[in-house]
């Protein structure tokens, strides 16, 4: 896979663990090994400014997913044949809300963050929980992947 993955903020996070979880996500979703995506940590103030211009949302949020592809879960979108390998989109993710949240919730960062890596990417991949059952089923499935390296979805 081909993950870009960068850290534009100051709180301490283990990225090489992340970069792997997402590299497993998009493996186990079945896509081409090619396949490229992007993931950011940013900072606050940076997560602001997105979530305003383009979620129309003021203030900082943990995640967001910005995708290049129309894709469907449980149908990655392929190469076409010799055509260029398939970039998916970016994810942005700000660690400080995560962390947050995480001690809102009285949940282990480690697990947190994880969790917004699955779900930033399998949004990627057409995910939603709009309406109740997309949610359940979107659920279930970062439980499943959170769960291939010992990580609950808190």
């Amino acid at each position: 896979m081909n993950i870009l993955f960068a850290d534009e903020q100051d709180l301490p996070v283990v990225t090489d663990e992340l970069l792997r979880l997402a590299e497993l996500v998009l493996v186990e979703e079945g896509l081409a090994p090619e396949t490229g995506a992007a993931i950011v940590l940013v900072d606050e103030q940076q997560m602001t400014e997105l979530n305003e211009a383009h979620m129309g949302k003021p203030g900082a949020t943990d995640v967001l997913s910005f995708p290049i592809e129309d894709a469907v879960p449980g149908m990655p979108p392929l190469p076409a044949e010799g055509g260029p390998p398939i970039e998916l989109g970016d994810v942005f993710i700000a660690p400080s809300v995560v962390s947050r949240n995480a001690e809102q919730r009285d949940v282990a960062f480690g697990d947190e963050i994880a969790l917004m890596v699955v779900h930033g990417l399998l949004h990627l991949l057409g995910w939603d929980h709009v309406d109740e059952a997309d949610a359940i089923r979107m659920e279930a499935r970062e439980r499943e992947l959170l769960a291939l390296v010992g990580r609950v979805r808190p």
